[in-house]
């Protein structure tokens, strides 16, 4: 007789890096969506701009709050990413407001993908509350009915923003390769071995386990994964990915 093992799960350490991005990617959000905000070219924009900006800090503050749980130090957990996205907004500089929402569409869509993939061994509270963090289909679907209509009778448009969005999946996913090599932790979470082997059990006793480690993702098998699911957010935008 057998019975499973439960999922790999990562380690408290391993964890709290996680948590850092996700709280300084929130934090990144604030920034963003407060200059969308100032720049908005009308009063809608502006509104559901600063309210996206103030949900960000909320967000933030929550994965805050579950670093302190498992015994971390909040600054201590989001300050190796205080620069994350630096180089990453130097080099993709937006021209246009409508660049500055693809923009924002494309490379939050990278790196939420990139969190959630890396969620999946965590324990159940912290998984959840990712999860749940990264799950605001608000922003995304604003930004996509404003470039659909928008590019609903200008082709030329079109054929810009199509190559703006390959230019900053381009971008988002060399900071994923940075981030798989610069923070172990990172890496150590984005394991396939989902399940561990079979336990025996002998006279209606478990025996010991033979322990089989995860086996970290390659880093191309991440940016495939990353890779297709962008091809399904600008899809929704009939641009080629």
């Amino acid at each position: 007789m057998t019975r499973e093992r439960t999922p790999h799960q990562a380690s408290v350490t391993d964890t709290v890096e996680l948590l850092g991005l996700v709280a300084q990617l929130e934090d990144s959000a604030f920034d963003r969506h407060a200059a969308d905000a100032a720049n908005a070219p009308d009063a809608e924009g502006r509104l559901l701009h600063s309210r996206f900006a103030a949900q960000s800090v909320e967000r933030r503050d929550r994965v805050l709050s579950r670093v302190t749980e498992l015994g971390g130090d909040p600054v201590a957990a989001i300050a190796p990413y205080n620069t994350v996205l630096d180089d990453f907004d130097v080099r993709t500089q937006p021209s246009t407001w409508w660049e500055r929402l693809l923009k924002g569409y494309v490379g939050a869509g990278v790196s939420d993908d990139f969190c959630r993939l890396a969620a999946r061994n965590l324990d159940p509270v912290s998984r959840a509350l990712v999860l749940d963090v990264l799950d605001d289909a608000a922003q995304a679907e604003m930004s996509v009915r404003s470039l659909e209509n928008a590019c609903a009778q200008d082709e030329v448009l079109t054929a810009r923003l199509a190559l703006w969005g390959r230019r900053v999946v381009g971008e988002s996913l060399q900071i994923v390769q940075r981030l798989l090599v610069n923070h172990p932790g990172l890496a150590r979470l984005m394991t396939h071995a989902e399940h561990q082997g079979p336990v025996a059990e002998t006279d209606g006793q478990p025996a010991l386990p033979v322990v089989e480690p995860a086996t970290p993702a390659a880093p191309g098998k991440v940016l495939n994964e990353l890779t297709a699911e962008h091809t399904r957010r600008m899809s929704r935008l009939k641009f080629t990915a």
